[in-house]
């Protein structure tokens, strides 16, 4: 048993979806499970565990931010034998051509975040998805005609920045979008030797200001969702 997830052996799939948000996660099970059943309530963030397609699937709410969300990254990995990490969460534009809903494959994670500074004192360490999970979310994107953009994305630490010009300059150099867990995810699986992947929506822009509703990005998000449970 963990300390945040309080699911007994054996209550968790190898394969777990992670929205940030635990209502999401709720939401997730009830539309797209079969059989689910909450495995965990701790600090109100809900896991559940049912069965897509016949596949044995979780979903885990993680909650804001790389310290948030590596605390329950680490204890599925480590205590639960999770082998599979999808992230399925929102992100905010930095490219003019990508807007509200969109959906992006994030093949790797710039960041703010000083989480691999103690790990690597004297260099930067380039968190990066798993490529066999990219390169089926590519194909069955392909396959469904669900449009999507592939690339840099940036984990920002700051939700809320003094400069509202500043994204401009990740977006000079091609970085997509910006969220707040991918980097921490991407390097947790990389030390432990499992599988991740971030899908995104785009649920802001900051390029022209546009923004969805909470409910959009509690409840309507479905293109993200289709691909993660498809590839796992």
């Amino acid at each position: 048993m963990g300390t945040h997830i309080q699911a007994r052996q054996g209550d968790i799939a190898e394969t777990v979806l992670l929205p940030g948000d635990p209502l999401r996660a709720k939401w997730i099970a009830e539309t797209f499970l079969e059989n689910a059943r909450c495995y965990n309530q701790v600090r109100g963030m809900l896991g559940f565990t049912g069965y897509f397609m016949g596949k044995r699937i979780s979903v885990q709410g993680s909650g804001m931010g790389i310290p948030s969300a590596m605390i329950y990254y680490h204890e599925l990995v480590t205590r639960y034998g999770a082998k599979t990490l999808i992230r399925v969460g929102t992100a905010g534009s930095y490219q003019k051509e990508i807007g509200l809903r969109d959906v992006i494959l994030a093949m790797s994670a710039s960041t703010t975040s000083s989480i691999n500074d103690e790990r690597f004192p004297s260099a930067h360490y380039a968190p990066t998805a798993n490529f066999e999970l990219l390169f089926k979310a590519v194909r069955y994107a392909e396959s469904q005609e669900i449009p999507f953009k592939a690339g840099n994305v940036l984990t920002h630490d700051l939700y809320y920045e003094d400069d509202r010009d500043e994204y401009k300059r990740w977006a000079e150099y091609g970085v997509l979008c910006v969220e707040m867990e991918t980097a921490g995810l991407y390097t947790l699986a990389a030390k432990h030797g499992v599988r991740a992947l971030s899908v995104l929506t785009i649920s802001d822009s900051l390029v022209t200001g546009k923004v969805t509703t909470p409910e959009d990005r509690e409840h309507s998000f479905t293109e993200m969702v289709k691909i993660a449970l498809n590839i796992a």
